[in-house]
């Protein structure tokens, strides 16, 4: 007897369908699985048998084919088991399952006949709207998650004899179901605020510019000046996700096995901060069967790369593609894989090994030749791509024992929101250019138009730090952007004169 069971193949952040083709017939009591499965895919007849057993069910007593079609594309992971599982037992039992043909299953089996979670189950639940599947039967810690796409049905399992029985018409189940839009109104405010953090004026003005047009940022300070702290902040004047970007970001953690029953859905912007340590493949993704790096998960979102200078310099090469293109593309022997990389990069290092280089009251005991090996870690290019560079100074005691409390992120995040909508205007018949921070040649040449004044002093200033053509467009879009904030059609001279201020650390002091 045949029976065909549809299921899904995570491929990077997409889904791909895969049919399971059971086939008994004579011959001896065999189980074989091909369509070019993986180990764990090979294995799962071992756990299947035994889970159908241990659910006090029948299978096959007779040879037994599996194939996991198309048979081109490489199946990975436990997620499997259960479409074999019902397959073997529908074919055991001679029975036709009708709600085999409207639906999607997935999931992985213990012995017990439980059944695990598994990853990639939103990406799944898309797929299967796309193809016209009706459900999605899943394991019950998934259904959460999977039951933020609309227009089509979840249903969270516990067990094999549950599904089954399901599948069978013997039992009903209700779907699960969630209102993406009401949780994305409904996330609780942030922890943390601006309002916290005492002095700091002149970070937190590079803070509002580069956020309210998605730049790069640089902080440059010693230890303890509240680099981390600004840092661990900055999400909370971003603009709420949309319904795209969240679901987006979702599928880019349930990928990578981030998410759970509690946190099903990511409805805040992700905050990144990968330690110092981490390799090429961790920050920009891979493996054998690539899959999203830190720069990935970080998508929409902020990655804080602390203490940049102690990165190993080629992981930090490898970020360049992203902070271009807002991608990312890896090659490897089972293909190649696209995966979407739009965070603002924000960066924090000390000026120079022991931290106190140029600090009034601590004497630096770093020598010149230290100081600008440990500056030289980080390459020109890189740096180029980074918009804004700012000093964050040790702060004060009567700045720290003041009983005021700074501005919010409240009153921050109102302003960001204004320049983001004049940006949204701007750009709206642009395509998906959707911030000052990347805008092409054109675009610059069209709203970046300087009077005499400006070019004067943006020509002063590239002659004298030495600056590349890269750092000059990039003065040009932060100069737009500072001109936003005001709400100034014209960029002015004041305006160019506090993004040349950002550019202070460029190539003639570090290379």
């Amino acid at each position: 007897m045949l029976t065909r069971v549809f299921s899904a193949a995570v491929q990077g952040v997409e889904a791909t369908e895969v049919e399971v083709e059971v086939n008994t017939g004579a011959g001896n009591p065999v189980v074989i699985v091909v369509g070019l499965p993986d180990a764990a895919v090979r294995e799962s007849k071992d756990r299947v048998t035994t889970a159908i057993v241990n659910s006090g069910l029948r299978w096959p007593r007779e040879r037994t084919t599996i194939n996991l079609a198309p048979a081109d594309i490489k199946k990975e992971g436990p997620s499997f088991d259960l479409p074999i599982a019902v397959g073997m037992v529908a074919s055991a039992e001679r029975a036709e399952l009708s709600r085999l043909e409207r639906c999607y299953v997935v999931g992985e089996l213990a012995l017990t006949g439980e059944i695990r979670p598994i990853k990639g189950a939103l990406p799944i639940a898309v797929e299967a709207r796309a193809r016209g599947k009706k459900a999605v039967i899943l394991p019950a810690a998934n259904a959460a998650e999977a039951s933020i796409v609309e227009g089509i049905e979840v249903y969270g399992v516990k067990n094999l004899r549950e599904a089954y029985e399901f599948l069978a018409r013997k039992i009903d189940l209700p779907p699960a179901s969630a209102d993406a839009s009401q949780l994305l109104e409904s996330t609780s405010s942030a922890e943390v605020d601006f309002s916290e953090v005492k002095g700091q004026h002149q970070v937190k003005r590079a803070i509002e510019v580069a956020i309210a047009g998605s730049h790069n940022l640089l902080l440059i300070g010693p230890p303890g000046s509240g680099k981390s702290m600004l840092a661990k902040r900055i999400p909370t004047i971003m603009p709420a996700m949309t319904l795209d970007e969240a679901i987006e970001t979702t599928k880019i953690h349930s990928v990578c096995g981030l998410l759970d029953e509690k946190n099903a859905f990511v409805a805040r912007r992700p905050f990144r901060a990968p330690h110092h340590t981490i390799s090429d493949i961790g920050l920009l993704g891979g493996s054998t069967n690539p899959t999203p790096g830190e720069v990935s998960v970080a998508h929409n979102g902020v990655l804080f790369l602390d203490e940049l200078p102690e990165f190993k310099r080629s992981t930090l090469e490898v970020m360049r593609q992203p902070l271009e293109d807002g991608k990312v593309t890896i090659s490897r022997a089972a293909g190649t894989m696209t995966f979407p990389a739009g965070f603002v990069l924000i960066a924090a290092m000390n000026p120079c090994p022991c931290g106190f280089f140029g600090d009034p009251q601590r004497e630096c005991r770093c020598s010149p030749a230290q100081i600008e090996r440990y500056r030289n870690r980080i390459s020109g290019p890189l740096l180029d791509r980074i918009d804004i560079h700012v000093e964050a100074p040790a702060v004060a005691f009567k700045e720290l024992s003041g009983g005021g409390s700074g501005e919010t992120s409240a009153a921050i995040r109102e302003r960001v929101l204004r320049c983001r909508e004049i940006q949204k205007r701007r750009f709206s018949d642009h395509g998906k250019t959707p911030a000052n921070a990347r805008m092409g040649h054109s675009q610059i040449k069209k709203f970046c138009v300087l009077d005499a004044a400006s070019t004067e002093m943006l020509r002063h200033a590239m002659e004298d730090l030495h600056l590349s053509a890269r750092a000059y467009d990039r003065i040009l879009k932060v100069s737009r952007t500072i001109a936003d904030l005001a709400e100034s059609e014209a960029i002015t001279a004041d305006h160019i004169g506090e993004a040349i201020q950002y550019r202070s650390l460029d190539r003639r002091l570090w290379v």
